[in-house]
């Protein structure tokens, strides 16, 4: 399957040819099947759920594996603070079959990961791991501000990272930095001339439970199937629950018998 799925140097071709590319945040080994099936291009997968089912059932997809931010989350039971800790999570995730890695991490350790040859993800704009510097809002709507983030691009660009999400950026100021970096940027919101486009799954599915941004566009509303599904999920178990209670299951169908002269002979050898 290595060999049949793209890899960094074919998402750069596709943005030299001015391809369209598709990108989903999926969590579940079902959504990423379901994302391959359709031809998505690319998937997120954050490090703590990615795991050899999750690439097995990613299929042809590029898959950029979430190395988690400091206390955002851990590997191997500890935050990620060192460049060391990043790369020792690169390379894990590597082996099962993750093509690249977001790292929102300083530049120094993002230089380190570019050095050993680690297809890196940064983040330009809206940034959730640090955004207390911004608030929740679109950043680069000020010439000072759009200005920062070119010059963020221009840096990630010099050490090598390969890809920046492109999170909540004015839709020009997108356009200018996909045009002029060749990073492949990751547009969630910011405009259709990213290289790529990029949603959650829940809010392309309708479920989410969070807060529905701008951005994000419903292409089936799920949230009626899967809270049915819980439901009879919910009516299954107490049913379940009510025959173990009540001593009706498990019932003679749901047992293996015995023979009584074959339990007759057990009785006679175990009891002398």
């Amino acid at each position: 399957m290595y060999h049949n799925r793209p890899h960094a140097h074919d998402i750069r071709k596709m943005k030299q040819r001015g391809e369209k590319i598709s990108m989903l945040y999926v969590s579940t080994p079902d959504e990423a099947a379901a994302a391959a099936a359709a031809g998505i291009h690319m998937l997120s997968i954050e490090g703590k759920v990615f795991d050899a089912e999750m690439r097995e059932a990613a299929g042809d997809c590029f898959v950029q594996v979430g190395l988690p931010y400091g206390g955002w989350g851990q590997f191997n039971g500890r935050p990620l603070a060192t460049a060391e800790d990043y790369l020792r999570a690169a390379f894990h995730y590597a082996a099962l079959g993750g093509d690249c890695f977001y790292c929102a991490a300083s530049y120094d350790i993002q230089k380190v990961l570019c050095d050993n040859h680690i297809a890196v993800v940064g983040h330009i704009g809206l940034t959730p791991s640090y955004i207390t510097w911004t608030g929740w809002r679109a950043v680069g709507k000020t010439a000072d501000e759009a200005a920062a983030l070119w010059r963020h691009a221009r840096k990630m660009e010099e050490i090598g990272v390969f890809a920046a999400e492109l999170e909540v950026v004015p839709d020009r100021i997108g356009q200018y930095l996909s045009e002029n970096s060749s990073l492949i940027t990751l547009g969630m919101g910011s405009g259709k001339y990213a290289d790529a486009q990029y949603l959650f799954t829940e809010d392309v599915c309708g479920y989410g439970v969070n807060h529905k941004p701008r951005h994000g566009k419903i292409y089936r509303d799920m949230s009626g199937l899967l809270d049915k599904l819980q439901q009879e999920r919910i009516a299954a178990f107490t049913a379940y629950k009510a025959d173990v209670d009540a001593g009706s299951y498990p019932a003679a169908e749901h047992t293996v018998a015995i023979k009584d002269d074959e339990f007759d002979a057990f009785l006679a050898n175990v009891q002398g």
